[in-house]
Formats: structure tokens, sequence, C-alpha cells
């Protein structure tokens, strides 16, 4: 009978029994803490309770998640010399660090220097491993390992096989973390420094998305404190997109990052109303910031009257030339609007004060606060520098035909400013119905007047769908911060969708940022990226196919259907199979879909809804596809989903997304004839 002695896999479950031991105790030692004597006021405490609140819920042993999923055994100690062949160390990987009560180590987090070569080491740059080991488990159980002995010349380089079935382990329920699986080229996208901004284009399965939300654990890691004052924010498409990726941070113990879509961000007004493709595509250019900027700035006039100021029997008298100067001067240096408006009344008063100088009195910064404060300062300051509102300016320049052209002259032409002119006049900015468009026009508005709050880190996940106003939006919350961009030009289906990477990262007020390509596949199988990337030479000529690098083909077919009852049948089918299913189709068949799956008897879900063991299909609308992922997918007549956007490059790349969202299978149904992109 063996023993955790001479049994490796025993010997390594009683490491994990050992683990998540002195995980519960770190755990009932953050729980045991008692503040009472320690804070100096209620604040203090409040403030270092909610900070042991969120200790205690980074330190949630997550039963079915493993602790540890690799280990590296060096041949010499990190650090050390050598030529004294002092002897290797052992480090089990893991998603967050774990001590026992010695303080000791028994789990490393993933993002220490310590366990990088577990992504990066191979049999060519070994980088002091002797061995890695990587673990194969069955829900929470530990049940197999695999080594690979990186600095035996002997033995040959394989594939992994615990690697690939963590690949492919079938999905049910939200997003989940690839600490398991990151490979060298994510690896190095994922450490790159908090400076620098990175793009990252990557097709369908080559994980970008799980490569930035990775990216922001590590810098939470390298640098917390930072982070911890300046915030770090994950920007979404939209609510489903958000609710399938929310679980990925928390699962490794980052419970701080904001998420939330562009139109959260800007949300200043209700947005009820929507623009057709041309008007939004021209509130979206990045000429607008110009034209809200004259706007802005023709609120401005330039004194005819001098500013006399009384305090007590004496008169003080700035001259109107004076006073433009400071106006002017004010202009010149560029300032925000509303900062600008705060500091004229400041100096006016500190012209009045010179002059009291010059009379033999003495005043201090009490007197200069009192006269900027004086009834005729004032008066002044709002002729010359008047408040202004940036949701009315917007509603101004989308109703004022004079107005607009005035301030788009040599900007926008003729055409395009009748296109965004509202036909019909609006009576206040809580009446009107503002779309999405004019939602980011009042954010750059609001910018113009104050400064918005930057953010230490965001990333901007399938970016390629913004247009340059939205850009310079989410620029503003990173100003003095570094940027994280995800997306794949291949997959934009907006009107305005990005064309490069160059001029989006010049929008985002990122010029200097970094463009990393990823194109090895990881979720995609063979069959069924081979056969979306017919589709590339029509909608992105330029990119590079995606590669799979998965030894399971998984299952593909294209069926000729008759009807909804053949579609319902091809679920049916897939679902025998373990993990999630998604129906996606065209927008407006989903409600006939819905209601044959219905007369079947077959329940299903909206996207972004958790799927569970007992409704595992999810209906998807074409158009909230993108970023989510099944592990089997039945696929709506293609030529449907075609039609239904405004034309026909957006309608084939919004087919190629549909195309791409199954981990394991494919099943193409179609009444209608294919589009002949896919059939040349």
């Amino acid at each position: 009978m063996s023993t955790p002695a001479d049994d490796p896999l025993a010997r390594e479950r009683s490491h994990l029994a050992s683990s998540r031991a002195a995980l519960r105790a770190m755990r009932e030692d953050v729980e045991a803490l008692d503040i009472t004597d320690v804070t100096a006021n209620w604040v203090n405490a409040a403030v270092l309770a909610h900070q042991i609140d969120e200790r205690i819920k980074a330190l949630a042993d997550l039963s079915d998640t493993p602790l540890f999923f690799g280990r590296l055994d060096y041949l010499h100690a990190p650090g050390a010399d050598r030529s004294e062949g002092a002897q290797g160390e052992q480090f089990y990987i893991g998603r967050r660090h774990v001590h026992d009560a010695a303080g000791d180590p028994m789990v490393i987090d993933w993002r220490a220097p310590v366990s990088q070569p577990f992504y990066r080491a191979s049999k060519q740059d070994p980088q002091d491993v002797a061995l890695r080991r990587r673990f194969g488990y069955t829900g929470g159980d530990l049940t197999a390992y695999e080594d690979e002995h990186l600095s035996d010349p002997a033995e040959a380089a394989t594939t992994s096989k615990l690697l690939q079935q963590e690949i492919e382990r079938p999905r049910v329920g939200p997003m989940r973390d690839i600490v398991a699986t990151i490979q060298p080229e994510q690896d190095e996208i994922v450490r790159s420094g908090l400076g620098g901004t990175v793009c990252v284009q990557g097709g369908p399965g080559t994980g970008k998305t799980a490569v930035g939300l990775h990216r922001v654990a590590y810098l939470l890691y390298a640098h917390r404190e930072r982070l911890a004052r300046t915030g770090t924010l994950v920007i979404g498409p939209n609510r489903s997109f958000l609710h399938y990726i929310e679980q990925v941070l928390p699962a490794l113990g980052e419970l701080t990052v904001r998420q939330a879509t562009v139109d959260d961000l800007v949300a200043q007004v209700e947005v009820r109303g929507t623009d057709d493709a041309a008007a939004a595509v021209v509130k979206g250019d990045a000429r607008m910031a110009e034209v809200l900027r004259r706007a802005l700035y023709s609120h401005v006039t330039m004194p005819s009257e001098p500013v006399v100021v009384v305090r007590g029997s004496r008169r003080w008298r700035v001259p109107a030339y004076e006073v433009e100067s400071m106006v002017r001067e004010l202009l010149d240096r560029e300032i925000r609007y509303g900062a600008a408006r705060e500091a004229l009344p400041q100096r006016i008063a500190h012209a009045v004060l010179v002059q009291m100088e010059r009379s033999g009195e003495a005043p201090d910064d009490r007197v200069q606060d009192a006269v900027a404060r004086n009834t005729a300062v004032k008066a002044a300051v709002k002729a010359i520098w008047p408040v202004v509102e940036p949701a009315k300016l917007v509603l101004r320049l989308l109703t004022d035909a004079g107005f607009l052209a005035e301030h788009a002259e040599g900007v926008l032409s003729e055409e395009e400013r009748k296109l965004i002119l509202w036909e019909r006049p609006v009576r206040s900015v809580k009446s009107a119905k503002w779309s999405a468009a004019d939602a980011v026009l009042i954010d750059e508005a609001t910018d113009l007047i104050r400064r918005t709050h930057s953010l230490g880190h965001v990333v901007l996940d399938e970016a390629q769908d913004l247009s340059p106003m939205q850009y310079r939006a989410v620029g503003r919350r990173c100003t003095t911060g570094s940027a994280t961009v995800l997306g794949d030009l291949a997959q934009g289906t907006t009107p305005w969708a990005t064309k490069s990477w160059a001029e989006a990262l010049s929008h985002l007020g990122k010029p200097e940022g970094v463009v990393e390509e990823l194109t090895a596949g990881f979720r995609v199988p063979t069959d069924v990226i081979t056969y979306a990337s017919r589709l590339l030479p029509h909608i992105a000529p330029g990119l590079t196919p995606v590669a799979s690098v998965r030894e399971n083909p998984g299952f593909f077919e294209v069926r000729a259907v008759r009807g909804t009852a053949d579609v319902v049948g091809a679920c049916e089918e897939l679902l025998r199979n373990e993990g999630s299913t998604g129906l996606i189709a065209a927008d407006a068949r989903v409600p006939e879909l819905a209601e044959a799956l219905a007369a079947a008897g077959i329940g299903h879900l909206s996207p972004g809804e958790e799927t569970t063991a007992r409704t595992r299909l999810t209906l998807v609308p074409a158009s909230l596809a993108k970023g989510l992922e099944y592990d089997y997918v039945v696929l709506d007549e293609p030529r449907a989903v075609v039609d239904g956007e405004p034309d026909e490059r957006t309608g084939l790349r919004r087919l190629y997304v549909t195309l791409t969202r199954a981990v394991s299978g494919l099943i193409v149904t179609h009444a209608a004839p294919l589009p002949p992109e896919l059939t040349a």
C-alpha cells in the first residue's frame, strides 16, 4: 500500500490540504483582529474595518478553484551564487500567496517574480528550472500531475496534455481566470510596466480579454500602494459582457477594480434617443472637440468698462484695458474654462491690492479674497466670463443652426451640420431626447470646463467599436495614468469602427502606446477558425489570421435546414454534451426562436445570465455576442446576420464575431443561401 512518502500524487494532495488549512488560518487571524484600541476616531475605525472586510474576502478559499496549479523546482536558490552549489528551492504556484504559521510560503502568488519561469521557461531557455510540474483537477480535487524536466537535454520537449485539457475544459458559468494556462507571449504583456500603454490586437480565441484582466491583477500586485490611491477601471462594451467577466479579478483576490461601460462614464444626462448612423458618425468624429471648444470660449467677451471697487471711503479703479490683458493672458494659457473663470476675480483683486500698496496701505491675503468677492468684481466676471453648463452648450449647438454654423465653420461641412441638427426645438435639457453620442459630447464639454479625474490604469476592451470622441472620453480618465487597449479590427461592427490602432491611440491621448499582436488561438477550434477566416480578406485584409494551437480540431458542421424546428433540434443535439451552448441569431430572428424553444420545452437564458447545470442554453442576439463564449454554438442563418447590419462590410464583421464564439463545436444552420464570402 502506497504512502505519501512514496506516492507523489498523495504528497501533492497532502500539500494541497495543508495549504488550504494555512489559508483558513490566515483568514481566521484577520477575522480575530481587535481594532477597538488602535483607532483614534470613528472615521479611522470605519476605514480600518472596511479594509479588514476586504482582506477577509480576498482570503476566501473557493472550493472548486485550485489553490495552486503548478510547481517549480529550481536548480539553485533564486539570487544565490551558483558557483557555491546552492541547493535549489521548490515553489508551488497559485492564485494567491499562502504561508504557514511560521511565515514560510506554501503557495507563491503567480504574479511574483519567482513564478515567472512557470510561464516563460522552455527547453531552449530553462531559466534555472529543473522541473515544471502542472496539476490536473476534477472540481477542487487534485487528480493528476505532469512533469517537464526543462534542464534535462535528454528529454524531448512535449506538448502538455493537462494544459490542453485546461484550455478545452467545458465552460459553465461566467468567464474564469487563465492563470494556469498563460502563454509566454501573453505573459510578456501581462507583466509589462505600469508606466506604458499597451494595445493588444488579438483575433478570436487569442485570450486578449483574459490578458487585459490579468494585467490589471499583476499591476495591482506590483504597484499596490500607488494604484490604491489612483484607482483602476475596466471598461467593457455592454452590461452582459461585464457580468460575464466580473468574477475573474475577485477569483484572483482583487476586489477593488471598478467595471463600467463607456455609457456609464459619460452618464450626465438620461439617454432616451437614438441617432441614425450618419449623424452618429459625425457626432463621434474628433473634429467635434474643436467645435465644442470654439462654442464654449465664444462666451468670453472683452470688457468695455473699468471695474470699480468701493471699500469704505476709497474707490479703486481697474481700467478696462488692464482687465482685457488679464483675460487674454488666461486665454493664452489654455487652461480649462472653469479654472480660468475662477482665476479672473483673483487677478482683478490683485490689481486692486497693488494700488492699495502704492497708496501706503498694507493689505494681506484676506483683503485680496474679500476684493475678489466684491459685488463689482463678481458682476464684471459674470459679464466677461459667464458660467456655462455643458448640457446647455451642447443643446444649443444641436438646435441653433446659426450657432452651430458659426463655430463649425471650416470644421464641419454644411451637409454634416444638417445631419446633427435636431429637427424640432427642445424646451430644456431635461426634456431633450439625448442619444449616446450626445452624452459623449456633453462629457467633452464638461472636461473643457473642469478637469476629469484621472485614474492610475484603465483597461478598455472591445475597443475597435469606439468612436474617436469615445476614445477621448476614455483617455480623459487616464491622462496621468496608463491604459491597456484590447480589440480586434476584424470585429469592428459600428459605422465608426476603428481603422487603425495608431489612430485609436492618438485619440486616446496615448500615441506612444505599443501595439502587440496575438495570433495564437487557444479557444476556437481549428476547423471553426479556418472557416471563419474566409471572411478576413473582405473585412480586414491586412490582419494575420488566427492559427489555432488546439490539438483537438473540435466539432464543426454547416447544415441546411427547413425551419426553426431543425434549429431547435441542433440545440438539443449539442445540449447532450457537457458544458454550455449558445444559440446565436440575427436580432430580428430572436423572438421567433424564443417561441420555438419554449414550444419544445427547452429553457434558455439571456446573455449575461449565469448558466447552471439545469439551464445551459443561452439565446444570444448577434449584436450582443461579442466577447462571449460557449462550449457549443448553433449559429442560425448567417445571411440574416449580415443583412441585419447597415452595410455589407459591417454585416460580414458581425458574422465573423458570431462564427467564433464556440470553444468545442459549432453547427451553422441555414435555410437561405450562405453569403458567397463563406462559400468561395
